[in-house]
């Protein structure tokens, strides 16, 4: 595979054909923005689970579940409410200028709560409306880096990239989550808020740095002339308009979004499992958050390389984490659940690197802004009813039923992809456009992609 260097990035005159450095290295603005989005999300999902540990361990004693649960559910609720919002932000403005924005005021919202933690004895309420904050930076972050791969990397690199950003969501999980019921356990809240400060400013002057290659957006600031929102050349459509051209699209959207349900609600299960079945303490969530996270990375740099269609490989592994995931209902033993963690998230890394490089190619560059909004928000809108519905069930039921609960419950999920139309196209046929009216999303330009 070859590519066009980027305008900022020359060819290294070192570099052998055959010996392609790895695209963060070769392409520098694209390394710089992902390093930030690694910074971001290990940000926000160090506070995740440092709060969630906080509030089970220490702030919510005797109905920790439903309090864990309800502020995963705040966390994820901007991603879903602000997605109409967000795609009109991402089309309108340059997008160097809202990441580093977003990334600037989720630094500035941790440092406000690491000084009150710090002052005084920090409030459960508090803690929820940090979260709201931190999550709402986010919602603008992730999908504008998503509609912005293709203004930093050619065409022939999308995979790779798309590989390189999925992948950022389990090294915040390998490191953010591995600190941050470590960091709650020795430094507090407030100590937790400091390194998620530290990690968002970093993140807003990393960006600061680069310059996105498409031309300016004509709404854009003036000193903001190389990274404008992307050519939208062609008319923006609805968001209805939009999911209801591509009904392919749709079906496996709608999929997974019911698989998130079951899949999500780890991020509640694994504390409470923690405390009631083995336990443990931080080091434990920690390890688990590691394992998980582990399997994702390895996922997101494999996934591209296994065998077989989109549709055909999702099945698969939506099966495989449904087993993997009944293993911690049956085996109470640290290595067994690790070890089933670790297969989850490479199942996790191995759809989302197929999937979205899928979505990348089939959505129109114009629809970019909008879709991967609304893809955030409906797969993300299962999380507060996961988070709430598990944290509930989590003090009634032992966190061992939570887990065979999650196991049947992506069983229909992988079904309904399996009955996908398109699912038993021939190898060689082209991915639908959005059966069954083929020319209802138009091929995107080589050049004009958006993730």
């Amino acid at each position: 595979m070859t590519t066009t260097p980027t305008p900022t990035q020359p060819p290294s005159p070192t570099a052998a054909p055959g010996r392609r450095l790895p695209l963060v290295l070769r392409n520098r603005a694209f390394g710089t923005v992902w390093l930030g989005q690694v910074l971001t999300q290990a940000g926000v999902r160090m506070f995740q689970v440092g709060i969630s540990w906080w509030l089970i361990s220490e702030a919510a004693s005797g109905d920790g579940g439903l309090a864990a649960g309800l502020f995963m559910a705040v966390s994820t609720l901007p991603a879903v409410v602000l997605a109409p919002l967000v795609a009109r932000a991402i089309a309108r403005f340059a997008h160097r200028s809202l990441l580093r924005t977003a990334a600037g005021g989720a630094g500035a919202a941790s440092a406000a709560l690491a000084v009150w933690a710090g002052a005084s004895e920090l409030p459960v309420a508090a803690a929820y409306g940090a979260a709201l904050a931190l999550a709402t930076c986010q919602a603008f972050f992730d999908p504008c880096l998503t509609t912005s791969v293709p203004e930093l990397v050619d065409d022939a690199d999308i995979e790779a990239a798309t590989g390189f950003e999925l992948s950022t969501q389990s090294l915040a999980s390998l490191g953010g989550a591995l600190l941050g019921a470590l960091v709650v356990d020795a430094a507090g809240v407030a100590g937790l808020a400091v390194g998620c400060a530290a990690a968002y400013a970093t993140a807003a002057l990393l960006i600061a740095t680069v310059r996105f290659r498409t031309a300016a957006h004509p709404d854009a600031d003036a000193d903001a002339d190389a990274d404008s929102a992307g050519g939208q050349d062609a008319p923006r459509r609805t968001l209805r308009r939009l999911l209801g051209s591509m009904p392919y699209v749709r079906g496996i959207l709608l999929c997974f979004t019911a698989a998130n349900l079951f899949t999500t609600a780890v991020f509640v299960v694994m504390p409470l499992y923690t405390a009631t079945v083995l336990h443990g303490d931080g080091a434990t969530v920690a390890l688990l958050e590691a394992s998980l996270g582990v399997g994702t990375l390895v996922g997101s740099f494999t996934g591209a390389r296994v065998p077989g269609r989109p549709a055909v490989v999702g099945t698969a592994c939506l099966g495989a984490m449904a087993a993997a995931l009944a293993v911690p209902g049956l085996i109470a033993a640290r290595p067994v659940i690790a070890g089933s963690l670790l297969l989850t998230g490479w199942c996790v890394g191995v759809i989302g690197v197929r999937f979205v490089a899928l979505f990348q190619r089939l959505v129109p560059a114009a629809d970019k802004p909008a879709f991967f909004a609304v893809m955030q928000a409906v797969l993300g809108a299962t999380f507060p009813v996961a988070s709430l519905l598990f944290g509930f069930l989590g003090d009634h039921f032992s966190a061992q039923t939570l887990c065979l609960i999650q196991a049947a419950g992506l069983v229909p999920a992988a079904l309904a992809l399996a009955l996908l139309p398109g699912h038993s196209r021939p190898a060689g046929a082209p991915e639908p456009l959005g059966a069954p009216d083929p020319a209802a999303a138009p091929e995107p330009t080589p050049a004009g992609g958006v993730r």
